[in-house]
């Protein structure tokens, strides 16, 4: 899949921090694209943005405007927010569901999690997520992890390890302690990777 892309006019671009570069590359759909470098602040960002000067005849639009790769930048904003991980496709969305069905969590042969309250979380071209409530996880099982990831519709996450039936399944739950405004309701509860442990049952059975 395809994620959204900003392109900026280039007349809105302090064009004295950009040169342009000996870099191309081509598109089948769009064309040849030129390179620039930044240098702003001391630093320089190699071949950061692009920009395609004669753009084929479907992309017309592009021509006099820029794009930015996402990670040779410091931040990006939409309005006042700051934007993560990429840039937010209008066509995805999030939808959480609050559920009285009963979800359990198998892991090393032990019901690690049973809970009543879950709320499930579907997001486009992803499968449901089923997020518990914290205290319906034995917290005895869940051990701190170092990772961090990040989503764009979502927010940072953080991650437990399980322990459980004597073994130990790394980074196998996480969760949000500060999720974006738009899904605030999962702020805290966590969620399993069910490749990572024996099962995810709802209303007994496995999904």
């Amino acid at each position: 899949r395809h994620i959204a892309l900003y392109y900026v006019p280039r007349v809105d671009v302090d064009m004295t921090l950009l040169a342009k570069t000996d870099h191309s590359t081509y598109c089948p759909f769009k064309g040849d694209a030129s390179y620039y470098t930044i240098a702003s602040g001391g630093e320089q960002a190699e071949n950061a943005t692009w920009s395609y000067e004669s753009p084929f005849d479907e992309f017309a639009e592009l021509g006099g405007w820029l794009g930015f790769y996402w990670d040779k930048l410091d931040h990006w904003f939409e309005e006042d927010e700051e934007v993560f991980i990429h840039a937010r496709d209008p066509f995805v969305r999030c939808d959480i569901l609050n559920s009285g069905r009963k979800v359990e969590i198998i892991a090393g042969g032990e019901t690690i999690a049973s809970t009543s309250r879950a709320r499930f979380l579907f997001e486009t071209g992803h499968q449901p997520r089923y997020y518990i409530p914290r205290e319906d996880v034995a917290a005895e099982t869940l051990m701190p992890s170092e990772l961090r990831t990040g989503c764009p519709y979502k927010g940072t996450a953080h991650y437990h390890h399980i322990k459980a039936g004597g073994a130990v399944i790394e980074d196998a739950v996480w969760y949000y302690p500060e999720p974006l405004d738009e899904v605030a309701r999962i702020g805290d509860y966590l969620c399993f990777y069910p490749e990572k442990v024996d099962a995810i049952l709802v209303d007994g059975k496995k999904v």
